[in-house]
């Protein structure tokens, strides 16, 4: 056996180990192992090189499992169910800072947005971005065009059951995104889950600075009645009579 090969096999059983002993420790190893793996092009090292290697394979066998669900709610409970898994290896890839390209990172991007872990999606995000990674190959879209469609799509799922959205991921959507190249329709869509969230929020101002700026990126956004109704609310606020302060009672005896 090359030495190389022993090296790999070697590194697989005391993984095993690991794994098997402490899960704390299992966490450290990957972690350490994700933030070190920049060093594996300069410096030729096959326990690196299999940590990314091990977790290519533990993804291809959750995306098998994720595959055989039909239901798109159960897939959301099992990547919600996966996602710590992969937690250490996301915080060492981005406390390692070395640029690479990891299918394992921008794959569980896509999952963090599916099910709502917005705070894990955007650092993956500005991340990927700053670096200029690219989305594994079943993705037909940029880094930049997945997050604004992702976030968007999921920030209007959830205002229609009226459940609250994240303004401030939209924001932080928007602001990493800026004069990116996108079609003007997922640009569309993120600025009217921008102005939906700021309706909620009660910002009716704000709301159809966004939802304008929606229609007239693409004019089948589906907002003209939206704002039709900001105009009438804002409008009526600002015709609302202020209340008037009763004027003080006069003390003192007649002049």
């Amino acid at each position: 056996m090359r030495r190389g090969q022993h090296q790999a096999a070697e590194w697989r059983r005391r993984l095993g180990l690991i794994i098997m002993i402490n899960s704390h420790a299992k966490a450290h190893f990957m972690r350490t192992s994700a933030a070190a793996i920049g060093l594996a092009e300069a410096s030729p090292d096959p326990v690196r090189a299999n940590a990314y290697e091990l977790m290519l394979a533990k993804l291809a066998q959750d995306k098998r499992r994720l595959h055989d669900l039909q239901s798109i709610e159960r897939r959301a409970e099992v990547k919600t169910q996966l996602l710590p898994d992969y937690q250490p290896w996301i915080d060492g890839v981005l406390e390692g800072e070395s640029g690479q390209q990891d299918d394992v990172l921008m794959t569980v991007f896509v999952w963090a947005i599916d099910i709502g872990n917005f705070a894990t999606a955007l650092k993956i995000g500005a991340y990927a971005i700053e670096h200029n990674l690219v989305m594994p190959d079943q993705y037909k879209r940029d880094v930049p065009c997945v997050l604004a469609e992702e976030i968007a799509d999921q920030s209007l799922k959830a205002l229609a059951v009226e459940q609250p959205a994240d303004l401030s991921a939209i924001e932080q959507t928007m602001q990493l995104t800026d004069g990116r190249d996108m079609p003007d329709q997922v640009r569309a869509k993120l600025q009217k889950a921008l102005g939906y969230a700021q309706r909620a929020a009660g910002n009716l101002v704000a709301a159809r600075d966004a939802l304008t700026r929606a229609l007239e990126l693409h004019d089948k956004v589906g907002v003209k009645k939206d704002i039709e109704r900001l105009d009438t609310l804002i409008k009526n606020s600002a015709e609302a009579p202020e209340e008037t302060a009763q004027p003080a009672a006069e003390t003192g005896s007649p002049g």
